[in-house]
């Protein structure tokens, strides 16, 4: 049975950087597509960054593009997501997800292509 943890949350100054990962077991690193979701307070579930089987195909919500770079760690069998210039509206708690058997890169940053979440990373910003 495969699993997914996220990790590598916490408190940052706005323009701050942090590095989430989310480390996959029971599953291959060439075998799934995962996407990078957040709660912010208030707020719905948002799908921020998708990667595809190959890591080569990356795509970003408008909220982070620029700042976040998702990258797929094969040796680790983890997705990084590298955040960079944060901002205190980036706060709230961050999830990964694997993309389901019917995963279609083209509609990556819809909460529909990804199955169960994890636990969840906090991430604050805040000066």
């Amino acid at each position: 049975q495969w699993k997914v943890e996220e990790s590598g949350g916490g408190v940052v100054q706005p323009g701050g950087s942090l590095r989430l990962s989310c480390t996959v077991s029971g599953r291959r690193p060439d075998t799934y597509p995962l996407g990078w979701f957040r709660r912010a307070p208030g707020k719905e579930l948002e799908v921020l960054s998708c990667i595809s089987i190959s890591g080569r195909n990356k795509d970003y919500a408008d909220s982070v593009k620029g700042r976040f770079t998702i990258i797929k760690d094969a040796a680790n069998n983890a997705v990084h997501l590298q955040m960079d210039n944060l901002k205190p509206e980036d706060s709230g708690i961050y999830y990964c997800a694997l993309g389901t058997d019917w995963f279609n890169q083209a509609v990556c940053l819809l909460r529909s292509q990804y199955g169960s979440l994890g636990q969840g990373t906090q991430v604050t910003v805040t000066s």
